[in-house]
């Protein structure tokens, strides 16, 4: 019996937690335990436990009256999580050049793009696609703590992505950049391919999210 309980809420957990991302369940929304149990077509129990760990996570919030609400995305958010992006990304890009491996990265790095343009059509499959392309970038520094800090930061920005998805980026533009951006790196063109991800990532992505 434990173990159906841990599952259920398991389920309910990745369930709400996916609505959360692809903005199923926007920024500021108000929840409730009756309604989610009977969306999820669940006992009370463990939508609770879910709401816990979500809560943990950051994503629901509680005010002083107990009110469960999809946490908010303020500019503030967003202009500090492009401010930690490009802290993080730049100076590993530049890194992949130094240490002469732009060639081995631009392979790992079409191979992120191709899983992209697989799922231009789904924005949120898409986001996530887009999460481990920036993943990639910072493995160059082969430091677990860098990777943990950007890791807990990942759910704000696939909700942000999906926010500047919906304010005008548009999918299938980003898309090809991020080719050409790949055909730079193997040509060893730092400046031409740097150029595009702050244009197109650090740029576009910001500007578009803030666009609410």
């Amino acid at each position: 019996m434990k173990e159906k309980q841990i599952s259920l809420a398991d389920q309910a957990y990745e369930t709400m937690k996916t609505n959360i991302l692809n903005l199923t369940y926007p920024p500021g929304m108000p929840l409730t335990e009756a309604k989610l149990a009977e969306e999820l077509g669940m006992s009370r129990s463990p939508i609770r436990t879910a709401i816990r760990m979500l809560q943990a996570e950051g994503l629901i919030v509680t005010d002083y009256y107990k009110s469960m609400t999809v946490k908010e995305i303020t500019d503030e958010d967003i202009n500090h999580i492009y401010q930690l992006r490009e802290l993080i990304e730049l100076p590993a890009f530049q890194m992949i050049f130094d240490s002469g491996r732009y060639e081995e990265y631009s392979y790992r790095m079409e191979e992120k793009v191709v899983r992209m343009c697989a799922a231009a059509g789904d924005s949120f499959a898409w986001e996530v696609a887009d999460a481990a392309f920036h993943m990639e970038i910072i493995s160059i520094y082969d430091n677990e703590r860098i990777n943990r800090i950007y890791k807990s930061n990942l759910s704000e920005l696939i909700r942000m992505g999906m926010s500047s998805v919906r304010n005008g980026m548009v999918i299938q533009q980003t898309n090809e950049n991020l080719k050409r951006l790949v055909l730079y790196m193997r040509e060893g063109d730092y400046e031409q391919a740097v150029s595009i991800l702050k244009k197109d990532h650090f740029g576009t992505g910001r500007t578009t999210a803030l666009s609410r």
